[in-house]
């Protein structure tokens, strides 16, 4: 019979530590006879222990890409590595046990509504065929790590929205993944929830060593607790890199879009010069304004500006319309530059 917590021979923990490798992934539907190309020429690693973001817009190729990353999508082009095998050179029993190493959560959370919660979480320990005692005892040992051990005996119905959440991560859990998938876990979720079922993802992390995957559309969600990040746009790999890299200075045009505040006040020239800056927390403080004022005489009109936590550290950015004068306008810049701020110039 086998287990859960059977380990495929290439999963040891000797093993380098790249999780998952994509190199050069494509993947086309055939529909009515049309083709419709989903991801093209996608390629990057996922390292083991660190939670990683997969961030686009509706209809980017997120989804389907992580349904790459355990096979439930075959990919046209290209290869999905999983701790250095091919994904595709898997025979049926060798990918059912890759399959239970990679668990998941959904956004609609997927419990059975007729079934307790305990009963919810023990369920993938059940198909597995483990014996009743260690069902029970591993699922009561999930629901104290998710913080619902006084939970157990009620029925997904008479659950908020949060605590359903954190029955699918405790049932995710049960099975002692390698791997963790939150396919929009917190998109149903109120930003107060939002946040506390992200603390949990963390605390897990960091506790258990346990890689995460991040699939969202919401960049907040990833400045909040994602170490690296692969932003997917129409199909295509705009750019992948650290979290706090990509905030202080995106390069793509996609990662501007997401990471560059909306401007709630409109420029006083349609000729106007915009430029993004982006502070971290050990500058944020800094009354860069003011001082631009006192030390050179120049003064910018601020359009937007917000902080926020990227990584447990605070960040700031401010959208700011620059003097008309080219001369005026090269003072400031090179004021802003002296105070190791990352600068970017806004377009359309």
């Amino acid at each position: 019979m086998e287990t859960v917590n059977e380990t495929d021979n290439f999963i040891k923990d000797d093993e380098p530590v790249t999780v998952f490798e994509l190199d050069r992934v494509s993947k086309t539907y055939r529909n009515e006879g049309k083709d419709f190309t989903a991801l093209r020429d996608v390629s990057f690693s996922i390292r083991e222990g660190e939670i990683f973001g997969i961030i686009g817009m509706s209809g980017a190729g997120k989804s389907t890409l992580v349904r790459t990353l355990n096979r439930l999508t075959d990919v046209s082009d290209g290869s999905v590595r999983y701790f250095g095998r091919d994904l595709a050179e898997l025979k049926a029993r060798e990918l059912r046990k890759v399959r239970r190493s990679i668990a998941m959560i959904f956004q609609g959370f997927n419990l059975l509504q007729q079934r307790t919660v305990i009963k919810n979480v023990e369920q993938p320990l059940r198909i597995a065929g483990v014996g009743r005692r260690e069902r029970k005892e591993t699922a009561r040992r999930m629901l104290e790590v998710v913080g619902l051990s006084e939970k157990e005996k009620e029925y997904p119905a008479r659950l908020s929205g949060g605590q359903r959440q954190r029955v699918a991560i405790a049932r995710a859990l049960a099975a002692n993944p390698k791997v963790l998938l939150c396919d929009e876990a917190t998109s149903a979720l109120d930003p107060k929830i939002t946040g506390e079922i992200l603390e949990l993802l963390q605390k897990i992390n960091r506790e258990q060593k346990l890689t995460i995957v991040i699939i969202t559309h919401e960049m907040s969600v990833v400045e909040r607790i994602c170490d690296r990040v692969a932003i997917i746009d129409e199909g295509n790999l705009a750019e992948v890199g650290d979290v706090k890299e990509v905030f202080r200075a995106p390069k793509s045009r996609a990662a501007k879009k997401l990471v560059f505040p909306s401007n709630p006040y409109d420029p006083s020239d349609e000729n106007s010069r915009l430029i993004r800056i982006a502070f971290d927390g050990l500058s944020a403080k800094e009354p860069f304004i003011a001082d631009l004022v006192a030390t050179t005489g120049q003064k910018v009109n601020i359009l937007s500006a917000n902080t926020k936590s990227v990584g447990g550290v605070g960040y700031g950015q401010m959208v700011l319309e620059l003097p008309p004068e080219e001369k005026d306008r090269a003072v400031v810049v090179e004021y802003f530059r002296s105070k190791g701020l990352a600068i970017s110039e806004v377009d359309e």
